[in-house]
């Protein structure tokens, strides 16, 4: 009799283990969301990080009014100030920078973001990350069309700054995939600190 409770006991454990890896971790990222109100994951959150220079320019409603105006919703916000340590798993934890384009980069980099203040923000719709990668332009200002952030606010050349071993003033941060949106959005923002609300655009607009 003992062995064939142990029996059911080890099945019942297992089916239970199923089902917690199949449940989805509740996080920042998809707090909110289900199976009835986002059935396919197209409605997504993506990450947004106002830059030591954006800030400091006083344009973060100019830009922010960009992704607004298509209909994408502020789900968090916050200012903050982070150390280099903060930003290591940021840059190299999550994009891997150093492995990508090495140590040198990456200090810039983190130098520059710990210049000043930034402004993080947890946009969501549909297909936000690619949504907001387009409106963010390319990576270089100066390469960057015109219409984008970064091509209509800024003109800086990777030339120029490597000419002055300093980091690229861009303007902005945003999550380059699903993937490290995911991860960005849940390592900067505590799920209680996502809001959930309706918008009027949202009839519009999703």
């Amino acid at each position: 009799m003992a062995d064939k409770n142990d029996a059911k006991d080890k099945k019942i454990g297992k089916a239970a283990a199923k089902v917690a890896a199949e449940e989805k971790v509740v996080n920042a990222w998809n707090v909110g969301f289900n199976k009835t109100n986002n059935p396919d994951g197209l409605i997504q959150r993506t990450l947004i990080i106002f830059k030591p220079d954006a800030v400091q320019r006083g344009i973060v409603g100019e830009i922010l009014s960009r992704f607004e105006r298509v209909g994408l919703k502020i789900v968090g916000t916050k200012m903050v100030n982070p150390d280099k340590d903060r930003y290591y798993h940021h840059y190299e934890g999550i994009s891997k920078m150093v492995s990508r384009r090495g140590q040198k980069a990456f200090d810039l980099v983190v130098d520059f973001m710990t210049s000043g203040p930034v402004i993080m923000m947890v946009l969501e719709g549909v297909e936000a990350i690619p949504v907001v990668r387009k409106i963010v332009g390319s990576t270089e200002p100066m390469a960057a069309d015109m219409g984008t952030i970064r091509g209509d606010y800024a003109h800086v050349s990777f030339g120029y700054a490597d000419a002055r071993n300093e980091g690229v003033a861009n303007l902005i941060h945003a999550s380059g995939n699903a993937e490290e949106a995911e991860q960005e959005v849940s390592y900067w923002f505590a799920p209680e600190e996502i809001q959930i609300y309706k918008t009027l655009a949202e009839r519009f607009t999703r």
